[in-house]
């Protein structure tokens, strides 16, 4: 202890340059041994202080080097490259991400230039069963597509128009009765084949849905694009909800069922079951209910060929209403009787009940016309007594609903007529189309 009291009581470097050490006796404290001072700690030489920055008044950012060709140029530095060569005070914005297409005028829209007989007919309220006669003749021919036409659907609101989707990728508006152009719009939005396309109930515009898994919403007057629905599955069928016409429902070659909001762009609900190919979707009166037809070739199981949906609920009603090895392209609900039909590729159609548990009508079928190989559609006349349907021959053949009797079959195309639509307006009016790209109108 003496020799460390000795050793640390020595005087510090700080007491050789004259600077007095402190004392503990001074401060009155007990005598005894002072701790040793602390070692200093080493710090950095000690730097004059920076002199402050000037004062930088804001200028405009100069404007940016062309990159070096072959250079990788980054997200950020191609937007900030296009805002310098923005010319300042343009009035004309920078497009958008995504440019709008606009289809080119080729006709009339307007029911100005055609035939008066047919003007006072759309002019005309439709009266359930005021008539019972067929179409007999041809109409008009429209021949524009370049390939195979895949469904026709008249306006609901505007009845002298007729929108066709066909297998060149294009959707033809067609002024039908026009005594000048009949081509009104070619559309073009679609960049793969279009299965389907429906007009909206209460305004001029047109849904379409295709094999570049989107559907695409088009002001016709325009041709101007709204929105587009994209999915992760070629398009097959669409259709619009009867009783909200801001909702439609889509259905893909994956077996997905979407129901949509054309206000939002989004998928509302959505129905799963594992299901094959959607050939086919029809919506009941009331909107609430709906029936999908499927192909369920590749699972061997019947029982989900054709099921009826609750909307509200996303849950199937019944799917064990038709158990025969045949898939059904078609399915249509009777316009007034609480009955559906469905068009088999056993070459008939059939007649289920509408109500639960959906009954097949086993002692009456609709038989004649060939169905096997083709997407063959039917469609009901406006009162309901006649059903049409497509042939494989090419022919239209009309049936009476009551006693499925063979009323009558008109000779429309060389190859098969796919497609059949009554006008929603006019009892004696139907159009057609097949495999020759040729629409055929009938009265």
């Amino acid at each position: 202890m003496d020799l460390l009291s000795a050793a640390y009581g020595a005087a510090s470097e700080d007491e050789a340059d004259g600077t007095p050490a402190s004392s503990w006796v001074d401060a009155g404290l007990p005598s005894v041994a002072p701790p040793p001072p602390k070692r200093p700690r080493w710090g950095p030489t000690p730097y004059p202080p920076p002199p402050p920055l000037p004062t930088l008044q804001p200028q405009p950012a100069p404007p940016l080097a062309a990159p070096v060709s072959g250079r990788y140029v980054s997200k950020r530095e191609r937007a900030l490259l296009a805002a310098s060569q923005a010319p300042t005070g343009s009035e004309t914005p920078l497009p958008p991400p995504m440019a709008t297409e606009f289809s080119p005028v080729l006709g009339s829209l307007t029911d100005s230039n055609i035939r008066p007989d047919i003007l006072r007919s759309l002019r005309c309220q439709p009266k359930s069963g005021s008539t019972n006669s067929l179409p007999l003749k041809l109409s008009v021919s429209l021949t524009s597509h370049t390939k195979a036409v895949n469904c026709v659907d008249w306006s609901p609101s505007h009845g002298h128009l007729l929108a066709s989707a066909g297998m060149d990728h294009t959707v033809h508006i067609w002024n039908v009765w026009n005594n000048g152009n009949t081509s009104a719009r070619v559309l073009k939005h679609h960049a793969a084949v279009v299965k389907d396309v429906r007009w909206s109930y209460h305004q001029p515009v047109l849904l379409s849905g295709g094999f570049d898994c989107s559907s695409r919403l088009v002001d016709a007057e325009v041709g101007k694009e709204i929105r587009v629905f994209k999915e992760d599955q070629p398009v097959e069928v669409i259709k619009f909800n009867p009783s909200n016409s801001n909702l439609f429902l889509s259905g893909g070659s994956k077996g997905s069922l979407r129901l949509w909001d054309i206000r939002t762009g989004l998928a509302t609900k959505e129905f799963n079951r594992s299901l094959g190919t959607i050939l086919d979707i029809e919506f009941s009166a009331d909107g609430k209910q709906f029936i999908s037809s499927t192909d369920t070739t590749r699972s061997n199981v019947s029982e989900n060929t054709i099921i009826v949906w609750d909307i509200l609920r996303q849950v199937p009603l019944s799917n064990q209403i038709y158990t025969e090895a045949f898939t059904c392209p078609c399915v249509r609900y009777h316009p007034y009787e609480a009955s559906f039909v469905a068009q088999s590729n056993g070459n008939y159609i059939a007649i289920f009940s509408a109500r639960p548990p959906f009954k097949l009508n086993r002692y009456t079928r609709f038989e004649g016309h060939g169905v096997w190989g083709f997407p063959i559609k039917c469609s009901f006349s406006l009162s309901g007594r006649e059903l049409a349907s497509g042939s494989s021959d090419g022919s239209i053949y009309f049936y009476d609903y009551k006693s499925s009797k063979l009323l009558r079959k008109i000779e429309a195309f060389k190859e098969a007529c796919t497609y059949v639509a009554y006008h929603p307006v006019i009892p004696n009016v139907i159009a057609s189309c097949g495999w020759t790209g040729e629409i055929s109108v009938f009265e």
